[in-house]
């Protein structure tokens, strides 16, 4: 099969199009036609600086597709059933294994490409405003790089939820493509000082909870930028900068800084039903999965990096 590996960590031409072994179904997996990749924010960061598990590599967590195999100890899909899939690796190929529990299948009729987007941001996004957010309608969220996977996703779901919604971008132009999804109050962290921005917009009174996918010096405007008993879900490390912070704010306002990783729960009934959940609701309209390029597997290289120049809206796909 054709696959984007690489060799050595590095920047996105490290990436190459290559044949390489088809894979093979374990006896509790499936193994998928891959129809559309996903690029997540951490397979960027993987193929920076991640583990190389296997030499050539092929990396990648999030994928959509037709089961084209089925283990024998599998019972609950069959062949030639969409699904969409996450594993630690392995995406960026025109096939894929992987054990069955880590596909969910997509309603009939539903476009397999926006399937394929669904698990990692919008899982980690309701986790992060609900799960560990604990998110009432009502209150105010500042959405850190709103226009990212995560950022799209939390912001339709904190909306949707009844809350105001503030959000962080590189350009005033992301800013408003963000306007229809429902941000209510957009900040260009390029032109503008986060936390200050914040206070204006809320009288400063700052906001109930931070959904933070960037960290680095990004967390500290976050911490900043919290009301009285105001929380922060941390969800990634997107600016790849060092995490040095001055958490002395959260303890003057009774305010807290929680760690969020999907990865950790995915394997639960709880994380897995409300991953299918979020498919089944976006397959009924009930939100958007936005699209912003897509590019050819054999492009993955080009892909990458223009997901690391901060210019995409949405998620960015690889097509097999």
């Amino acid at each position: 099969m054709k696959a984007a590996v690489y060799y050595q960590n590095g920047n996105p031409d490290v990436l190459k199009y290559e044949d390489v072994p088809d894979p093979v179904c374990h006896p509790k997996g499936v193994v998928i036609r891959v129809e559309a990749v996903s690029v997540e924010g951490g397979d960027t960061l993987n193929r920076w600086h991640g583990a190389l598990t296997s030499k050539p590599h092929v990396v990648g967590y999030q994928a959509g597709g037709e089961i084209i195999e089925v283990g024998a100890e599998v019972k609950v899909l069959k062949v030639g059933q969409k699904v969409t899939t996450v594993f630690g690796q392995g995406s960026h190929a025109a096939l894929r294994a992987l054990p069955a529990r880590n596909a969910w299948p997509v309603p009939k009729g539903f476009d397999i490409k926006l399937a394929a987007a669904i698990p990692v941001p919008f899982g980690t996004a309701d986790d992060c405003l609900f799960e560990f957010g604990h998110l009432k309608a009502g209150e105010t969220v500042l959405v850190q790089a709103g226009a990212s996977g995560v950022g799209v996703a939390a912001i339709q779901l904190a909306k949707r939820a009844g809350a105001t919604v503030l959000a962080t971008a590189s350009s005033d132009e992301r800013l408003e493509r963000l306007k229809s999804l429902g941000l209510d109050h957009g900040i260009n962290y390029r032109t503008s000082d986060v936390a200050k921005s914040v206070m204006k917009i809320t009288d400063n009174k700052g906001v109930n909870l931070v959904v933070d996918p960037v960290g680095g010096a990004t967390l500290q405007g976050s911490i900043l930028s919290l009301a009285y008993r105001g929380r922060i879900s941390m969800v990634g490390a997107a600016g790849r900068e060092a995490m040095t912070v001055d958490v002395s704010p959260l303890m003057a306002g009774n305010r807290s800084l929680t760690g969020v990783f999907l990865g950790a729960e995915i394997g639960t009934d709880r994380a897995h039903n409300m991953i299918q959940r979020l498919i089944d609701e976006a397959a009924r309209g009930e939100f958007k999965v936005v699209i912003d390029r897509t590019f050819p597997l054999s492009e993955a290289a080009a892909a990458h990096a223009y997901i690391e120049s901060r210019q995409a809206v949405g998620r960015v796909l690889l097509i097999p």
